[in-house]
């Protein structure tokens, strides 16, 4: 690598820590980053996943005080993830460069349209329960199905994984964006580590590339999740939903019209 290339992708590495931390979607950074220099879409989905791995921990350790709310739901959630990330990191693996490529922005497309529409939703859902149903809805059955969902797309796609994280979360009936991001983030820390053992047995990762985004994206991660409880949560929100519009907007543009 040249230095403008070490330069390149450490600082998309420090921009998707932070971003994830944040409001998800931060590979909007470090996997294009990734692919501008020449890396393969696979290796370059599942070495981005290896190096944004510290950063998922270190976020989640920053919302441990939030975290330590959800104890009696949280092991579920964690299993499910669990299993689901090692499921999602097997699909990769058995998918062609091609084919990934030309579904990239349909995914992101979806968890876009899932949380900008998740507040309509949630309120559906909340109906049809009807009056009784009055917490959130992650330790139910059908909420473990749709998290396990989400763990195989974080597992298969770590591009925008973050989104349709705080998607479904929202959409089972989470509202604080603290909160909501405190689970995201250990969820996406389970997710990512399974998905890391099942890269690196694989030999599906570029080490090179991904060493030197390691330490840049965990610094991010950290201190993007600090700095995320300073700023109201009607700003996060619109944030959340504009970078998974750029997420959109950019993918179906580089895949379909160039």
């Amino acid at each position: 690598m040249t230095p403008t290339e070490l330069l390149v992708i450490g600082v998309a590495a420090a921009m998707a820590g932070a971003m994830n931390a944040v409001a998800g979607g931060g590979t909007f950074f470090s996997f294009p980053a990734l692919l501008a220099i020449g890396v393969p879409p696979v290796i370059a989905n599942a070495s981005n996943a290896v190096a944004l791995w510290p950063a998922s921990v270190s976020s989640a350790y920053a919302y441990r005080g939030e975290l330590a709310r959800f104890g009696k739901g949280l092991p579920a959630l964690t299993a499910v993830a669990f299993v689901g990330g090692i499921a999602g990191g097997l699909l990769l693996l058995s998918t062609r460069d091609d084919t990934f490529s030309m579904l990239i922005p349909w995914l992101l497309l979806i968890a876009t349209v899932m949380f900008a529409g998740s507040g309509r939703i949630s309120g559906l859902l909340a109906r049809l329960r009807g009056p009784a149903a009055t917490g959130p809805s992650h330790a139910t059955p059908s909420g473990l199905l749709f998290q396990f969902a989400v763990s195989i797309y974080g597992g298969f796609f770590g591009a925008g994984m973050g989104i349709v994280m705080i998607a479904a979360l929202a959409i089972q009936g989470h509202r604080d964006i603290h909160d909501i991001n405190a689970l995201k983030n250990w969820l996406s820390a389970v997710i990512y580590s399974v998905a890391v053992v099942t890269f690196v047995i694989a030999g599906a990762v570029s080490w090179p590339h991904t060493l030197v985004m390691l330490t840049t994206a965990a610094l991010g991660g950290y201190w993007g999740a600090v700095g995320a409880r300073k700023v109201p949560a009607a700003w996060l929100r619109r944030f959340i939903i504009t970078v998974g519009t750029s997420l959109t907007v950019y993918y179906f543009y580089t895949t379909y019209l160039q």
